[in-house]
């Protein structure tokens, strides 16, 4: 049998720890499962490499040969957990669309809030991290919303020059962002259906549809 010399990267029984020429799936699930939960806990400021190296028992350098930086593994961390709340809704109308839409988005940003807020936080406070999460995060919602409204105005429900059109992807995205501030005047219904009731639907000219929100 050959010796193994320092270059060698054969697995050796012997070696009390064996480098990963590659990340498994399930261990780089639990790597992310890490990241996630210290986002939850702390915050972005003090997610650290160490800190995720520490809570999974993986070697520092594994972490940085793989993501180079924390921004680029937070953000891989975030890219698998996303779940795009708006992408696949058609109901065959805009106010349909706005309505369901606002009903996925109730449902689901409180099983979550810890990140979101936390996410939220990053991006105002983080350069580096912006752009990724504007990819990985905030664009599929965007996009699936301006396709809300898209298919309006091939419908002619909507001109395509309505005002009001520019203004729905961030007046939705930006009432999720800042309804906890706010929980005192919305103690008993959903801020954002019945945002989409008063406001966005009258603005684009929808304030006529018969279907009311669910606790509005």
């Amino acid at each position: 049998m050959s010796t193994q010399t320092a270059t060698d990267t054969t697995p050796s029984p012997t070696a009390p720890l064996t480098r990963r020429s590659k990340i498994t799936p399930q261990r780089e699930r639990e790597l992310f499962d890490a990241v996630l939960d210290l986002l939850r806990e702390r915050g972005y400021d003090a997610v650290t490499m160490e800190g995720v190296a520490a809570r999974t028992k993986c070697g520092k350098a594994t972490l940085y040969r793989q993501w180079k930086t924390k921004s680029q593994l937070v953000t891989a961390a975030l890219d698998t957990n996303r779940c795009s709340l708006f992408t696949g809704v058609d109901t065959g109308s805009l106010a349909g669309d706005l309505r369901a839409a606002a009903r996925a988005a109730s449902d689901g940003r409180g099983r979550d809030t810890a990140l979101m807020e936390a996410v939220g936080h990053a991006y105002l406070h983080h350069p580096d991290l912006r752009q990724a999460l504007r990819e990985t995060v905030i664009n599929p919602e965007v996009a699936a919303l301006d396709a809300m409204l898209g298919r309006g105005v091939e419908r002619g429900e909507i001109t395509a020059d309505n005002p009001a059109a520019a203004f729905v992807a961030p007046a939705f995205l930006g009432v999720l962002r800042v309804e906890r501030l706010f929980e005192d005047r919305f103690a008993d219904q959903d801020a954002l259906p019945a945002f989409v009731e008063a406001v966005l639907l009258p603005a684009l000219g929808l304030g006529d549809a018969p279907e009311a929100a669910p606790g509005v």
